[in-house]
């Protein structure tokens, strides 16, 4: 399943178009370059990730933590698994899971990209929640 919408055929394009921007970013991001995500970024952008101790708020904080960790994201190959767009009007959220491969190392992600139609016509995410598949967590 790709889409859910009561206009599946419109909407099936939305999400291989969506499905598409996020794996060209991904495909840029493996070989240590952030900018395919900034490029698809809305200005208001809002970002989580395990990494981060809070939220980060606007591209240009998301451009800040890209730009130390240029170069140094090397991914032999991924897998997304699992990609759903829902969408309604101006808004597409995807989910989906991400298992990326760097040498001998396998890291699992779940990931969910809110992207929303902009007054220029273009598709840009405004919210960007990564976390860890099934994490082992030492509870105290």
């Amino acid at each position: 399943m790709i889409t859910t919408s009561a206009n599946f055929a419109t909407n099936d394009t939305l999400a291989q178009k969506i499905i598409a921007m996020e794996k060209s970013a991904l495909d840029r991001w493996g070989q240590g370059d952030p900018s395919g995500f900034l490029e698809i970024s809305a200005e208001d952008v809002v970002y989580f990730d395990p990494f981060q101790e809070r939220r980060l708020n606007g591209r240009s904080e998301l451009k800040q933590l890209y730009e130390g960790l240029r170069g140094t994201i090397h991914i032999d190959r991924y897998e997304m698994l699992n990609p759903i767009v829902q969408s309604v009007e101006s808004i597409a959220v995807l989910t989906f899971n991400l298992v990326s491969y760097e040498k001998e190392k396998v890291y699992r992600w779940n990931c969910t990209e809110v992207y929303q139609l902009q007054s220029d016509g273009q598709w840009k995410i405004v919210q960007t929640h990564w976390s860890f598949t099934k994490p082992n967590l030492k509870l105290d």
